[in-house]
């Protein structure tokens, strides 16, 4: 017989506030506007905090022939200036290599590389103080870009080769053959709080370190490496970034680990953060990559052959350049089948800052790549590229048997449904009819020309190491029926915290107000992958999930007992716990199984299923699914000076069950402007010797709200379902949108193409900036005999 139950609800809730697939928005929306979210550099500081400034090089290559830092350490305020002789552990800040110095020994690699460390009572008593530094150097041949780097086949390994089928015979055999060359430019981050960290000593060995990070595990195990002490004296924590994309994966580690270093050798707390200048001259950026290719393909446009040589400037070191070399081959089919395919990798060793990871991770240069094939193709033909496009998409996920499935690197693509989205898209933007307008309104407009453009994604999910393929998680209940979080990933902006809350909101079924979310450290979750690869909702999220559920087991056996009845008759609704016939609220279910010393408190933990890659082979599934999107842009270009306009963009994204449409929208919006941005007029320029000459937002033009199409559709594709067991069956939503900005590439081209007087395909690199586009017009009017 059942005993009675205590507290039973006051009225029983229907819904709860906040759950999985609710429209909420960012948990830190309202701080971020008003300025009330704590950054690194908002925290209070500590009692005799020292702040530090990072002295770099001013050479791209050299050797270090003399360093007098008398003047800088005898100069006003300065505690401390430490070199690599001052390292008591690895001189190594590397995320994998052993290739990057925290303090070069002797030999100079990139204008911006850390010779020193200031450490002064202010901020300006360090700038000032690291100025004073007295270096001779004896230079050496500067190798700076990839045209340099393949003449002087400088790189980091030998060139790595993917290939399927025979593309050369198919090539040779095929009607119609092209050959071309696309060179893209890489890519500032630009986060709005630059690299920070503070340390602060404590007892022994033990050390906190707050960080901007992405990666706070990898922050511990390089102070750890620094210092020569084991990862378990180092905690670091980090409750929000200003950003990251990618940037603060492994940037980060070179001025935490000298925060920490500085720390540990006064005794004294220790700030670095980089003022925008430094940062730019430092850090890595997204990777420029030079692409060459040959294509075979038949009269209707389906490839049957080709062929990519893929160069990318990776800078002096390797610091994530394997995998994301690797992720741009295995994106350069994008949504399409290709038969016979042969891609060769180059990753060139120059002496520039290190690239790194950026939203995407290589996967968006690769898609460029087959973007500019389709488009050539397309106007080989005289056919609209559209049309291409649909020739070539791999099967529908509908379409019996196994034809048209395969990747270059043999993973079968059983989700395809870019059919469908393109179909959706191509409807409701009214592409055709536009494109047609478009043709006719060019036709009487000498000076002004408008293009257009539909551009599929298809985007692989998954770290394609296969063992940072994992997450952990920690959820504590409290006597109360309050919820406190703990997760492995960070959050940036991006509303993963958001997305997690709602998980275990879903899960306990109670208003999302009831779930605290906590800064992510490595001394409650530990040993965790970085919060990048798009798989932040997906491994935290199932993680969060885990943990949740093993609480709700224990509550359901607990009741069960009790109440003499099975588990499975135990629910949890909106606000109460359901047991057979009777209820009791949740913070009163909580409260008796307290009692009865019940535990509430749990970890969890995923690894992704299904996934492996074998690099020497060539071969394997290094996805768990693809995310799938599709974006039309219509552009405007001046061609007499080049000055262009995005006018309208439609996208339609598949996000498969959304978690939560505010965050996954803001998500798409957000990363069509950064990839057009990219693609348009983002540049990065070196001086000849080997400085960047863009190092802040005086030169180097991130898209602002005015370059924003004043006309953007933005809506969710409603039939997505993800066809396996994600966190209820949603998809990731991080990177995939960024290249939707690629359409407004192509629709420049269109534009360029629109203004020539000649059947020649305009092969405009990116970014197109105006400069290019002009350019571009006066070539083809040019070949075309046009004034």
């Amino acid at each position: 017989m059942s005993a009675p139950l205590n507290n039973p609800p006051p009225a029983a809730k229907t819904a709860i506030d906040g759950g999985v697939g609710a429209f909420r928005r960012h948990d830190s929306g309202p701080k971020h506007v008003s300025g009330e979210a704590i950054y690194v550099d908002d925290m209070p500081e500590p009692p005799g905090l020292l702040h530090i400034q990072i002295g770099y090089a001013r050479k791209a290559h050299a050797k270090i022939a003399a360093m007098d830092l008398s003047r800088v350490r005898n100069a006003p305020g300065v505690a401390a200036v430490l070199t690599a002789g001052d390292i008591p552990g690895a001189n190594d800040v590397s995320p994998v290599a052993g290739d990057d110095p925290l303090f070069a020994e002797g030999l100079i690699e990139y204008w911006g590389q850390s010779l020193f460390a200031v450490a002064a009572e202010t901020r300006e008593q360090a700038r000032r103080a690291a100025a004073l530094a007295e270096i001779s150097y004896d230079e050496r041949p500067a190798i700076l870009t990839i045209d340099e780097a393949m003449d002087a086949q400088s790189f980091l390994e030998k060139p790595y080769i993917m290939e399927r089928g025979d593309p050369a015979g198919a090539i040779e055999a095929a009607p119609h053959i092209i050959s071309g060359r696309i060179n893209i430019g890489g890519q500032e981050h630009f986060y709005l709080e630059s690299q920070a960290a503070m340390a602060v000593p404590g007892e022994d060995e033990d050390v906190t370190v707050h960080s901007s990070t992405q990666h706070p595990s990898e922050i511990q195990h390089k102070i750890a490496h620094v210092l020569g002490i084991d990862n378990h004296a180092v905690t670091v924590e980090v409750r929000r970034m200003g950003g990251g994309f990618g940037g603060k994966e492994s940037q980060g580690n070179l001025l935490a680990c000298a925060a920490a270093l500085v720390a540990k050798l006064t005794g004294r707390p220790a700030k670095c953060v980089y003022d925008r200048d430094d940062d730019m001259t430092i850090t890595g950026k997204r990777h420029d990559f030079r692409i060459d290719y040959q294509a075979g393909f038949d009269s209707d446009g389906r490839i049957l052959g080709i062929a990519f040589e893929q160069a990318l400037r990776c800078g002096m070191s390797w610091d994530l350049s394997e995998p994301i070399a690797d992720r741009a081959m295995f994106h350069s089919d994008n949504c399409y089948y290709l038969p016979n395919v042969r891609i060769t990798s180059y990753r060139c060793k120059t002496n520039t800052q290190s690239n790194t990871a950026f939203r995407g991770f290589g996967g968006p240069q690769g898609m460029v790549g087959i973007e500019r094939v389709i488009d050539n193709i397309a106007h080989e033909l005289g056919k609209d590229p559209l049309e291409v496009r649909r020739t070539n998409f791999y099967a529908h996920k509908s379409s019996p048997g196994a034809e048209r499935r395969l990747t270059p690197y043999s993973m079968a693509v059983e989700d395809c449904i870019i059919q469908d989205i393109v179909a959706e898209l191509a409807e409701s933007a009214a592409y055709q009819r536009r494109r047609e307008n478009i043709r006719a309104w060019n036709d009487a407009s000498p000076v002004l020309k408008r293009g257009i453009a539909l551009t599929p994604v298809k985007f692989g999910i998954s770290f394609t190491k296969t063992f940072l393929n994992q997450a952990g998680a920690l959820i504590n209940v409290y006597t109360d029926g309050s919820i406190q979080l703990n997760h492995g990933g960070t959050e940036m902006g991006q509303g993963l915290f958001t997305k997690v809350a709602q998980v275990v909101a879903e899960e306990f079924q109670v208003d999302i107000a009831k779930v605290k979310i906590t800064a992510t450290t490595t001394g409650k979750v530990p040993n965790t992958s970085a919060t990048a690869a798009s798989s932040g909702s997906d491994l935290n999220g199932m993680a969060a999930q885990h943990a949740a559920r093993k609480i709700k087991g224990r509550i359901a056996e607990f009741f069960a007992q009790r109440y003499q009845t099975n588990p499975d008759q135990v629910e949890f609704l909106p606000g109460r716990i359901r047991i057979g016939e009777s209820e009791l609220s949740f913070e009163a279910a909580i409260q008796q199984a307290y009692m009865a010393r019940i535990p509430l408190s749990a970890t969890g933990f995923y690894a992704t299923p299904k996934i492996s890659w074998d690099k020497a082979e060539g071969r394997g599934r290094p996805f768990y699914y693809f995310a799938y999107g599709a974006a039309v842009t219509e552009c405007i270009i001046d061609t007499l000076t080049g000055e262009n306009r995005l006018l309208r963009v439609d996208i339609l994204h598949d996000v498969g069950k959304s978690l939560n449409p505010a965050i996954d929208l803001g998500q798409i919006e957000g990363g069509f402007v950064q990839g057009a941005g990219w693609l348009t007029t983002e540049e990065l320029v070196w001086s000849e010797a080997g400085r960047l000459t863009t190092h802040a937002p005086s030169t180097y033009k991130i898209p602002a709200c005015s370059d924003r199409a004043p006309d953007m559709r933005v809506k969710l594709f409603e039939g997505g379902e993800n066809v396996e067991q994600t966190i209820y069956r949603s998809k990731a939503v991080g990177e995939p949108p960024l290249m939707l900005g690629i359409s407004a590439l192509m629709a420049l081209s269109d534009a360029v193409a629109n203004a020539g007087g000649t059947s020649d395909y305009p092969a405009l690199d990116a970014p197109a900036t105006p400069e290019r586009i002009l350019f571009a017009v006066e070539r083809l009017r040019k070949k075309g005999n046009v004034l």
